[in-house]
C-alpha cells in the first residue's frame, strides 16, 4: 500500500525561483492529504501532475497568507475543473470567516461542498477506517497547529499452514480471520483469529511541525514517526531570531527528531536567504544523521513498517 509525501512548497515566508510557498500533500491509496496551501497551490499541483478530483482533505497550520491564501486559487481551479466531491478543510480558528469571505465576496461558483472544520483543542481531528489524524498546539507567534497522520494498526501475518492444519477451508473463513473474527467449522468447532494470526503491525506515521519553536509536545506527537518534517527556518547561528519569531532551527529541529526516536528528518520552510541549504543540512546531521532538506517536488516514499 503506497504512501507517498510530495513536497509542493517548501519556502519560509517568501516564495523564491526554487521554492514555493508551503505546501506538502500525502497520497494515501488515492486520496490527497494536503498540509497548507501556499499561493499557487494549483498550479505546483498541476507540475506535478496531480489531479483535482480525488477524495482530499486540508489541513491548514496557522493563518499567517503564506500558508493559506493559495486555498482561494485551488477551489476555484477545483471548480473550473468541474470538480464534483466534497472537500474538507480543517484548521484554527478564523479559516471559516476566510473561506465564507471568499465565497462571497470573489464572483466565481463552488461545483461541489466545502465543509470546514476549526479546530478547538488538541486531539484527533478525524478518523478513518484506516488512519486517524491528531493536532496539537504549536508554539508560534498566533495561534498554530501540528499534525500526525497515523495509521491504524494492521491485521498480523495469516499463517495458512496453521488454517490447514486446523480444517480451515480456504477462501471466506480465511479472510474473516485475517480481519479478526472469528469462524465456526463444520462440526461446531470455533476458530479465534489468534490461532492462525501474528500480532497486530502499526502502521506508518507522518508528522508536519508547521511553524513552531521547539516544544515537548511535538516530540510526544512525533513518537516513532516514519517522517517528521520540521521546521528549519533559520540556521543556528540566528537561533534567537528564530525564537523571536516563532521558528526553529536544524539542531533543534534534528534534537526533536532525536527525542522522538523517528526514523527520518526532513527540514522544511527555508528562508529565501539560503540559495544553498547546506549550512542547515551540516548543523543537522551533526545531531540526526538521517536528515534531509526538503525541496520543491521532492518525494518521499514511505514504505510499510516490516515488523
Amino acid at each position: 500500500m503506497s504512501l507517498t509525501v510530495i513536497f509542493l512548497g517548501t519556502a519560509g515566508s517568501v516564495p523564491t525561483s526554487q521554492r514555493a510557498l508551503p505546501t506538502l500533500l500525502v497520497r494515501r491509496k488515492g486520496e490527497y492529504l494536503m498540509f497548507d496551501c501556499g499561493e499557487g497551490t494549483q498550479r505546483q499541483m498541476i507540475k506535478a501532475k496531480l489531479s483535482f478530483h480525488r477524495k482530499m482533505k486540508i489541513f491548514i497550520t496557522h493563518m499567517h497568507g503564506d500558508h493559506m491564501l493559495g486555498l482561494p486559487g485551488l477551489l476555484q481551479t477545483m471548480s473550473m475543473m468541474n470538480r464534483e466531491r466534497s472537500l474538507k478543510i480543517y484548521g484554527p480558528e478564523g479559516i471559516s470567516n476566510f473561506i465564507n469571505s471568499v465565497k462571497k465576496n470573489v464572483q466565481f461558483g463552488l461545483t461541489f461542498p466545502v465543509e470546514i472544520f476549526e479546530v478547538r483543542k488538541d486531539g484527533i481531528l478525524c478518523e478513518e477506517r484506516e488512519y486517524i489524524v491528531k493536532s496539537v498546539w504549536a508554539r508560534h507567534v498566533i495561534p498554530s497547529l501540528s499534525y500526525a497522520l497515523i495509521e491504524k494498526p494492521r491485521p498480523g501475518k495469516f499463517n495458512p499452514k496453521k488454517a490447514r492444519k486446523l480444517g480451515v477451508p480456504e477462501g471466506p473463513m480465511w479472510s474473516k480471520l485475517q480481519h479478526g473474527e472469528a469462524v465456526k467449522l463444520a462440526d461446531g468447532r470455533i476458530i479465534m483469529p489468534n490461532e492462525v494470526v501474528g500480532q497486530l503491525r502499526r502502521g506508518r506515521k507522518i508528522v508536519y511541525s508547521g511553524d513552531t519553536r521547539p516544544f515537548d509536545g511535538l516530540v510526544k506527537l512525533a513518537k516513532n514517526a516514519d517522517l517528521l518534517i520540521h521546521d528549519a527556518t533559520l540556521d543556528d547561528s540566528l537561533a534567537e531570531r528564530a525564537n523571536e519569531e516563532g521558528h526553529s532551527t536544524p539542531s533543534q529541529a534534528a534534537e526533536t527528531a532525536l527525542k522522538a526516536k523517528a526514523k527520518r528528518l526532513v527540514l522544511n520552510h527555508i528562508s529565501a536567504r539560503y540559495r544553498d541549504p547546506e549550512i542547515l543540512l551540516e548543523q543537522a546531521r551533526e545531531i540526526f544523521p538521517d536528515t534531509v532538506v526538503a525541496e520543491d517536488f521532492m518525494r518521499i516514499e514511505v514504505p510499510l513498517p516490516q515488523e
